[in-house]
């Protein structure tokens, strides 16, 4: 049940809405694909917005395209307090878990509680990449900076000093697990690319 629409409500609204602002702030590794420079994190969740509306048919089970897009809206928000993280980084799992879940508190927190808490649920949701929505999300987020690196001839594969062995196994069972005829193309894409 929606809270009471009022000015707190509101005030609360467009406070979350002001901070969230941060995340066109956040840089991710990921080369836009005209190499003019580095995405950031609020443009990383708009584009995979459009992944999932544009590629919804390819998922191997069924889902609910709006959950997906409001999961790949929200995933990456916590990186506003706790930052960007690429899969070639190595970090400190369990202190980043803890950063992210602080800033899901906080952020999530801003809103009005029924508000907040759907979000927040959401979030966990696509972390935990059990339900078929967030296994196609995390799908899709894992495909997009794959992409970018194939079409920027190695992005931040280069910088990472990234093999194909490892393309495979850090991208191919998460995309497969939200669709099985998208990483049968990619792979082929990603072969290509390793083999020139």
């Amino acid at each position: 049940m929606p809270e009471q629409l009022n000015d707190q409500t509101l005030d609360k609204q467009f406070a979350f809405l002001r901070e969230i602002d941060q995340l066109k702030s956040v840089i991710r590794k990921s080369p836009l694909i005209d190499k003019s420079r580095r995405e950031n994190s609020a443009e990383h969740s708009w584009h995979l917005a459009m992944y999932a509306l544009i590629l919804k048919d390819s998922s191997d089970k069924e889902i609910n395209i709006e959950r997906v897009i409001k999961m790949l809206l929200i995933h990456d928000i916590v990186e506003i307090d706790a930052g960007d993280h690429p899969i070639h980084e190595t970090v400190d799992n369990k202190t980043q878990e803890e950063a992210e879940q602080k800033a899901a508190d906080r952020l999530f927190g801003l809103l009005p509680t029924s508000q907040g808490e759907e979000l927040k649920a959401l979030w966990y949701e696509f972390e935990a990449a059990e339900t078929n929505d967030a296994v196609f999300a995390k799908s899709l987020d894992r495909l997009q900076p794959l992409i970018h690196n194939v079409a920027t001839n190695g992005g931040s594969w280069i910088e990472g000093n990234v093999s194909h062995e490892q393309v495979k196994q850090r991208y191919g069972s998460v995309i497969s697990a939200g669709s099985k005829r998208i990483w049968n193309l990619v792979q082929k894409l990603v072969g290509q690319y390793f083999h020139r």
